[in-house]
């Protein structure tokens, strides 16, 4: 199991490709990449928390946590780690069943 998913992993790989690069012409191509990747994978990222969130048995909403600066983040991540409600609850059945 990926540490990181796969998106951050990339993000991290161009970024530190631009940085060796500087200022130069390549580091803007990849720059370029790199934001337009990051803006591809936007949409399905929010989905997969959103749907993560929701075996949790928590609304969607929740996700508007990153927003906040840091501790956000971590309330974020505690609530996706934590294990599927048993059973079904309101968004649907435990995907594990």
């Amino acid at each position: 199991m990926d540490v990181l998913p796969r998106q951050f992993q990339y993000g991290i790989v161009m970024g530190f490709i631009a940085g060796i690069f500087g200022s130069s012409i390549l580091a803007t191509m990849v720059n370029i990449v790199f934001y337009t990747y990051m803006l591809a994978v936007l949409i399905p990222g929010i989905a997969v928390t959103v749907r993560r969130l929701h075996d949790t048995g928590r609304t969607g909403w929740w996700a508007l946590l990153c927003l906040i600066p840091l501790i956000g983040l971590i309330v974020l991540i505690v609530f996706t780690i934590q294990d599927s409600v048993p059973g079904e609850n309101e968004y649907g059945p435990n995907p594990k069943e």
